[in-house]
């Protein structure tokens, strides 16, 4: 699957990259906001807590390994937008959407997603380990951390939405999502780093 994925990627980067720079920004944005709308899409709705199951966060992870600070943050400001209109790029689970949704109970995942996404892009281009610079421990390190920025920024909003204790919320918005989430920062961890290897071999 990491495999697939990377050479999807490395395919679609190497194409508009032969473009002109402002229509290139543009596709970008626009690639990464369908590829996040893709990833919200495929969602599970839990019984005990608001917050569905998703692989959004996985393309933020992805696209924050894989692009510059500005463009992952104007991709995941574009998406967010498109949702805000109305576009139905949010996960259906809750059946809502714009601002509803936006603002609804896992608004506070969502909200943070441009500045996760800058985050790990920042700190991942600031790698310096070596023979191992931007490998797949550092890309693991990077996506962590924007990662747990997410679910604590999604933990503190539940609490202030519903007026319930941040230890209450974070059994909520938190602890279930962990060991999906580990999987999700490795698999983004591999298909960067492989789109690192092969951008390096390319060269």
């Amino acid at each position: 699957m990491s495999k697939e994925t990377t050479a999807i990627l490395t395919s679609s980067f190497e194409s508009l990259s032969r473009t002109p720079a402002w229509s290139r920004g543009f596709g970008i944005v626009l690639a990464g906001s369908a590829f996040a709308a893709v990833c919200a899409h495929v969602s599970l709705p839990l019984f005990f807590t608001p917050v569905p199951l998703s692989l959004a966060p996985f393309a933020v992870l992805v696209l924050g390994l894989t692009l510059r600070p500005r463009m992952a943050a104007a991709t995941f400001a574009a998406y967010l937008a498109e949702g805000a209109a109305g576009l139905p790029v949010f996960s259906p689970n809750p059946p809502t959407g714009g601002l509803t949704h936006l603002l609804g109970p896992t608004g506070g995942y969502l909200l943070v997603y441009p500045l996760a996404a800058a985050l790990i892009s920042f700190l991942y281009r600031r790698t310096r380990l070596g023979p191992t610079s931007r490998g797949y421990v550092s890309a693991f390190a990077c996506a962590a951390i924007g990662d747990l920025l997410i679910l604590m920024c999604g933990a503190l909003w539940l609490a202030a939405l519903t007026h319930i204790a941040v230890m209450q919320a974070t059994a909520l918005a938190v602890l279930p999502f962990l060991a999906g989430d580990a999987l999700k920062i490795a698999v983004a961890a591999a298909v960067a780093s492989g789109a690192a290897r092969l951008r390096r071999r390319s060269a």
